[in-house]
Formats: C-alpha cells, structure tokens, sequence
C-alpha cells in the first residue's frame, strides 16, 4: 500500500496521506513523495487545482518522530523542507479537506492552502513547544497575520487544540460540512476552480500570496531552529514522556537552556 496516494481527474491533483494505521503521521519519504507531486502539477497545464486529504480517521498526526528522530535534517534540505518550499511558492491553487486530528504540520500546510473545507470532526492542534519545538512551514509568520497574534499565541504557546467550529470563526478554514460530505464538497469546489479563466486564476492567486520572500525567509529561519531542536534534550524528554506515557519534566538538569537564542 502507498503510503501517500496521488491522482489526478478533472483538472485536479489529489494528494492522500494514506498512513491511516499511524494517523497518516509524516515521514521523508512521504514528504518526497507530495513534493514532487505538487512540483508535477506546477509543470501540468491541465492541473489546476491540488488537493489535499488524509485516508481513516484523521488528516494527519504531524510528523512522525521516531522517522525524524532517526534521521535528523541538518540545516535547511531534506524532503520535509522541500516540500514546505514548494507549497509555499505554489502556482496552482492548493486545497484541503480536513476531517479528524490535524496535529503540527497537519495545521501549518493549511497556511499555504487557498481553500479548506473542514469536518465536524476537525481538530487543529500546533503541540511544536511542548514538544521541545519550534513552529515551522512559515506558521510563526503566516498564523498572526490569519488570526491575530493572541490567538496565535494561545495556539503555539500552550499547544492546545480548536475544534472546526473555532477554527471557522477564527478565519483558519472556509467552512465546515459534515464528515459524509466532506469529500464531495471539496471537489467541488475544486471543479469549479477549475472552470475559472486560468490566467485570471493564477495573477489572483500570485496577488494573494505577494510576500513569497518573506515567507521563504521565515521558512529557512525557522527550520534551522528547527533542526537544532530535533537534537535537544528537550525533545528527546517530550518523546521519552509521550512513549512511556507520563508527563515530561523538562526542569531536570540539563533542560531548558537558551543554547538556540
């Protein structure tokens, strides 16, 4: 079984996280696999929109850390960081339909999205500082502008999660549909994209999205704090507590340092 499914019908690219025994959790390779799905799209004139979904109960449990664990990015490359680049510069319109937990990077692609149709059963979480991390794929820049920064804040400080209905009035998603319907709303919403001038289509979105500098700038920023973080104690304390069940302590010897700042 693929872990990431990717067809395409009626002018639409469908990307399906397709991990459902892991929550459809991340790893490089699957990273890779969406990268170069987005980049075809980008080359494809009759793909006009990309669409984004997650197979069994949720869309995404954020990245899965014993794959990351075991192989730490260093600096900036890597596939992870290859494919928040290429959302994050993205030509075509980029969707998702959203059901279940979107945990970390589950919520901080749907920053780049132009459209999200969420689910009743949708819950939005960015655990990044609990887990000893730092928020990424631009999220520190793009969710103050979307939401605010006290909002923000309360999202990435306290790692606390919003149901759909929070999310749709605090501006993260378009709307919210029940679970049975979600799919076929979004496609189509996706046909009807695609049946818009494709010229006017793409200068609107390219409007919409005018600070690609900075959003590159802040993905790169972000990402080698990252990095650094991968290899914390505090992280190693977060996963520790979270395979063995019990809350981390990260006041132990060693933990909490400002090494990063």
């Amino acid at each position: 079984m693929d872990e990431v499914d990717v067809s395409r019908t009626d002018g639409m690219l469908h990307i399906r996280l397709n991990r459902p025994d892991k929550r459809n959790a991340v790893t490089r390779a699957m990273y890779g696999i969406m990268a170069d799905a987005v980049a075809t799209g980008e080359s494809d004139d009759a793909i006009r929109v990309v669409l984004f979904s997650g197979a069994g109960e949720g869309f995404c449990a954020g990245n899965d850390l014993n794959d990351f664990l075991a192989h730490t990015p260093k600096g900036t490359e890597g596939p992870g960081f290859r494919f928040l680049r290429t959302i994050s510069t993205a030509t075509k319109v980029l969707m998702a339909a959203v059901h279940g937990n979107a945990v970390g990077i589950g919520t901080t692609m749907l920053l780049h999205c132009d459209l999200v149709v969420a689910a009743h059963s949708a819950r939005f979480s960015l655990p990044f500082v609990s887990m000893g991390l730092i928020p990424e794929a631009a999220s520190s820049l793009l969710l103050p502008r979307a939401i605010g920064h006290i909002r923000a804040a309360e999202l990435l400080l306290l790692g606390e999660a919003i149901d759909a209905a929070t999310a749709l009035r605090w501006g993260l998603v378009n709307r919210v549909v029940d679970e049975t319907e979600l799919m076929e709303v979004a496609r189509s919403l996706a046909r009807r994209i695609s049946a818009q001038p494709p010229s006017a289509l793409r200068m609107s979105k390219q409007l919409l999205k005018d600070d690609r500098a900075g959003v590159a700038l802040r993905i790169e920023h972000e990402g080698r704090i990252f990095s650094a973080q991968l290899r914390s104690p505090e992280l190693k304390e977060a996963a520790t507590a979270l395979l063995e069940k019990r809350l981390p302590d990260f006041y132990r010897s060693g933990l909490g340092s400002n090494e990063n700042e």
